[in-house]
């Protein structure tokens, strides 16, 4: 099975960056750019996003399999030493997973306002606006359709753009980020992942791991994202509800390991990594010293 893998630089300490559902690694091209001078930086697109081949058959998307998809890659790539494990969002749930299964292999961890293990809580929030097409079901039935469409017709449905904050970076990489988002195989993977989230939370949560490596936990910035979702139209008191419960297991998520920290990005949304990502290159950083 083919995947499809982004390696830069070739020497230092190296770390591994887990993107987030639906995004590709392209949307770290600013931060790769720089690690990848002093360390060895890899990404990798999980089955279904970008290059990477998804199986026709009911191929189970879930963070046991990009656990695996690491274990392999590392293998392929001969990578022996302790890595810098890095998760965005979905991707730190399966960070998380990873570090508590193989500890030994983690020299240090970043989580990027990274899904909670306790994520069906935010479910238990009555927010009537907000969920009216947000909720699981209602991703699970886009998705379904996104799946088996043509790339030109979802082209037209989805009209893809590029953040304002990476119109700077090439242009080849930017059109990669405009067809990588109308790829039906990137529905049919999410469909799968979204499917199974709530359960792999459980099982991460259920392996009472401590860590002893250094973890920093970055977390979005909640009035900046309240002041967001205003100017999109939606209620203040449903948007304050959201975002204290979001930074709320955010902030449990520094028990994860013995020597941890957090940090809230001021002016930073969900996308930490495109909205502030001398920010990242920072933290990053710090982990790679205190390793070294």
């Amino acid at each position: 099975m083919k995947m499809e893998i982004l390696s830069k630089g070739n020497k230092g300490q190296t770390i591994i960056i887990l993107t987030g559902m639906g995004c590709s690694f392209d949307e770290w091209y600013n931060i790769t750019k720089v690690l990848s001078q002093t360390n060895r930086v890899v990404m990798f697109h999980r089955p279904g996003l970008g290059e990477s081949e998804i199986r026709n058959g009911n191929e189970t998307r879930n963070t046991q399999a990009v656990v695996n998809e690491l274990l392999e890659l590392l293998t392929v790539l001969e990578i022996t030493e302790p890595i810098i494990l890095v998760g965005h969002s979905y991707g730190g749930l399966c960070a998380q997973h990873f570090v508590k299964t193989h500890p030994q292999k983690v020299a240090g961890i970043v989580l990027v306002d990274s899904t909670s293990v306790d994520l069906q809580e935010l479910d238990q929030l009555h927010l009537p606006v907000l969920d009216e097409d947000e909720t699981d079901e209602d991703w699970l039935e886009k998705c379904n359709s996104y799946s088996s469409m043509e790339e030109e017709q979802l082209k037209r449905i989805l009209n893809p753009t590029i953040p304002e904050e990476l119109k700077s970076i090439p242009e080849e990489i930017q059109q990669r980020l405009l067809d990588f988002q109308i790829k039906p195989s990137l529905y049919k993977a999410m469909h799968s992942e979204i499917s199974n989230w709530k359960q792999d939370a459980k099982i991460i949560k259920s392996l009472e791991t401590t860590i002893n490596v250094p973890l920093i936990v970055l977390g979005r910035d909640k009035e900046f994202n309240i002041k967001l979702g205003k100017q999109d139209g939606l209620p203040e008191g449903e948007l304050i509800i959201f975002e204290e419960k979001w930074q709320e297991l955010i902030n449990r998520q520094v028990n994860l390991s013995n020597d941890s920290k957090i940090v809230f990005v001021r002016g930073a949304s969900h996308s930490i990594h495109i909205n502030r990502p001398g920010i990242i290159i920072q933290i990053i950083s710090e982990i790679v010293n205190k390793h070294t």
